[in-house]
């Protein structure tokens, strides 16, 4: 599924689940296995996102998501790295406010392929509403561990606000969990991301069963 320029953005539809497979969380899995897992429980989107491998090492695991991703049907985007979403022949990429603006971004992707662009304040999301962007992403909704300097959480009220600036896709990011997940989707987000959530499982399969079930 891809959406592009020449698509309006608000006629895409994004899975309820955004699961994003962060490879500092996965307890010694490889990616690949991580993947297994997600697609074999049904999740249709994943992203990957690798802060501190190698170019190399963040290709082959795009790489081989992307060969699982596409057998099952499912989406699948690489974070922050137009080229190697190109190169593992991802569906997309996912890009933050310090990587590659989204036009630019497009030179660097094949025709057709998705980008999605994360915003954490009313200014960025409108912004990002008059780009190219696919879809937008929003938060942290809520307080998360997942990243090293969050910015300000946003809360319900947050979400709410940036539902009204934009009609392209919004994917709510940040300590969502089985029990605040509905509310998310309450508040205008199309879909939830979700790190923390997923990997700091037992069972991360059965996890994400039970969150596509919320969900959907």
């Amino acid at each position: 599924m891809t959406a592009g320029k020449g698509t309006p953005a608000f006629q895409f539809r994004l899975p309820r689940l955004y699961a994003i497979i962060e490879r500092a969380q996965l307890g010694g899995r490889e990616p690949a296995e991580a993947a297994r897992l997600l697609l074999g429980a049904g999740v249709r989107l994943i992203q990957y996102r690798d802060k501190q491998g190698s170019s190399l090492e963040m290709f082959e695991a795009s790489q081989a998501i992307a060969v699982q991703a596409h057998h099952q049907g499912a989406i699948f985007v690489v974070n922050d790295r137009a080229d190697i979403a190109r190169l593992a022949a991802a569906d997309g990429v996912h890009l933050g406010q310090e990587d590659l603006p989204v036009e630019r971004a497009r030179r660097v992707l094949e025709p057709g392929r998705l980008i999605g662009f994360s915003t954490h304040n009313p200014d960025q999301v409108i912004a990002a509403d008059a780009s190219t962007a696919d879809y937008l992403a929003f938060g942290p909704v809520f307080q998360t561990a997942s990243k090293d300097r969050p910015d300000p959480v946003a809360g319900l009220e947050g979400l709410k606000e940036a539902r009204t600036l934009t009609r392209k896709p919004l994917v709510a990011i940040g300590g969502i969990t089985l029990q605040n997940a509905s509310a998310v989707i309450e508040a205008g987000a199309d879909s939830v991301a979700v790190i923390g959530g997923l990997w700091s499982a037992v069972d991360v399969a059965e996890r994400a069963k039970e969150l596509i079930r919320i969900l959907e």
